[in-house]
């Protein structure tokens, strides 16, 4: 890597780091209290069980890792520090294989993503970081704003059209049809031969059927073009949801097939070790995090980067 590509994984380390303080705190802080100036024991290790599942790494996860200390030989007053590291060795393994950034397939025109999620995640925000990001390396990219039933929504997507440049297919009025939306703004994307087709859905939980049938519907008529499209399905997670992402997780992976996570507002949470969970449960590629508003906190997902800062160890 050249010196400019290491100052902007430095810089990037750094943001995350700071990004993950809250649940930093949250765990590396339990540690650190759990054993100082105590002894490696069973009262010990079942602390550092609890502190684990309360940071919500999960039951299975937080059980696993703690009987892993158990078994290492430290000194009889155990330094946080090692613990730490060793915690961060074992969560790296385990998010490693799905830590997979998000590449256009360059046969494709347009790779067309369908972006979900519960509203309020921040699709709309993670769709216009995309779209900026893919434009910096030159790929031509399209907008279509298929939540017709929130207006902010597709006004914040035209917004972010403006910054980056990017052509939105909107509908004149709140209440649109949203699959032939989809359907219009693929027809415009292969017609203009574009890189990259961004869709935006609505996230109405509290309505499941309807929004299994938005997005049934909106997959059906997408294939009416291209029996392949959606060539990829990105669901957003919040981070401050904490445990609450897996039902979402199941939710959307019964409406639509989910091919990758990415997971916003780590920086407003103290709940950022669900990551490790949902990594162990359902083995879904995290293509990336976010942890702040600016383009720059969106970033692909790096498994030992991300143990590291949450276990608040030094790479």
């Amino acid at each position: 890597m050249n010196g400019e590509g290491d100052g902007i994984a430095t810089g990037w380390r750094a943001r995350l780091k700071s990004g993950l303080r809250k649940s930093s705190a949250a765990v590396a802080g339990a540690i650190n209290d759990i054993f100082v100036k105590r002894p490696l024991d069973a009262a010990s290790i079942q602390d550092l069980e609890e502190a684990l599942i309360a940071a919500d790494l999960g039951v299975d996860v937080a059980s696993r890792l703690s009987q892993g200390v158990a078994k290492i030989a430290f000194d009889k007053d155990p330094n946080p520090a090692d613990i730490r590291a060793f915690l961060a060795a074992n969560i790296a393994e385990i998010l490693d294989p799905v830590a997979v950034p998000f590449a256009l397939d360059d046969t494709l025109k347009p790779h067309v993503v369908l972006v979900c999620g519960v509203n309020g995640t921040g699709k709309t925000t993670t769709i216009g970081k995309l779209a900026s990001q893919f434009r910096a390396e030159g790929r031509s990219v399209m907008l279509a704003a298929a939540d017709t039933f929130r207006a902010a929504a597709t006004e914040q997507l035209q917004i972010w059209g403006e910054r980056t440049g990017c052509e939105v297919i909107a509908a004149a009025a709140p209440g649109a049809d949203a699959a032939g939306l989809a359907f219009e703004a693929l027809q415009r994307a292969k017609a203009e031969n574009v890189d990259l087709l961004l869709i935006d859905t609505a996230g109405r939980l509290q309505n499941k059927s309807d929004m299994m049938n938005e997005l049934q519907k909106i997959m059906r008529v997408l294939t009416k073009q291209d029996a392949e499209a959606p060539h990829s399905v990105l669901l957003i997670l919040d981070a401050t949801t904490g445990q609450n992402a897996h039902s979402q997780v199941k939710v959307f992976a019964e409406m639509v097939h989910v091919t990758g996570l990415i997971v916003t507002k780590l920086d407003g949470s103290s709940k950022g070790g669900v990551l490790v969970s949902l990594a162990e449960q359902f083995g879904l590629p995290v293509h990336a995090i976010g942890v702040g508003e600016q383009i720059g906190d969106l970033s692909p997902f790096t498994a030992a980067d991300f143990a590291n800062s949450l276990l608040d160890v030094d790479a």
